[in-house]
């Protein structure tokens, strides 16, 4: 698969991603909705995660002419994401809350920033 695909997959989980975890974050917690939510989130979240590890760097310095800084929001994804839902199936609420926040700010917050900087797809997209 091509990079340009694998973008358009990622935009495509991660974008939905944006509102469904605002939307987690401002609701009230452990109401079904919440939870059916959540797990789309979850599903959609590690998918992104997923398809950005098969996507070459193209801006900055790279580890084995592939891997950038901006992976490691990858990596914190496909770790966060199942330990999160692993805390909440064993009741550990504080310990779920405090990993969904970090994914949300790292990973869609900050991470999505860096996106729209200079060099980035989104950039050119945006900035022209």
């Amino acid at each position: 698969m091509e990079t340009s695909e694998l973008m358009y997959i990622h935009l495509a989980t991660v974008v939905p991603c944006f509102f469904i975890g605002t939307m987690l974050l401002l609701m009230k917690r452990g109401t079904k909705i919440h939870k059916d939510l959540g797990k789309i989130y979850m599903v959609l979240m590690l998918v992104t995660a997923i398809v950005t590890v098969f996507m070459p760097a193209q801006v900055g310095p790279s580890v084995f002419n592939h891997f950038g800084w901006i992976h490691s929001f990858s990596f914190l994804t496909i770790y966060t994401v199942p330990t999160a839902y692993l805390a909440i199936k064993k009741g550990n609420v504080k310990s779920h809350k405090r990993k969904m926040i970090l994914l949300y700010f790292g990973a869609i917050i900050l991470a999505g920033g860096f996106t729209l900087t200079p060099g980035r797809y989104l950039h050119g997209l945006f900035f022209g």
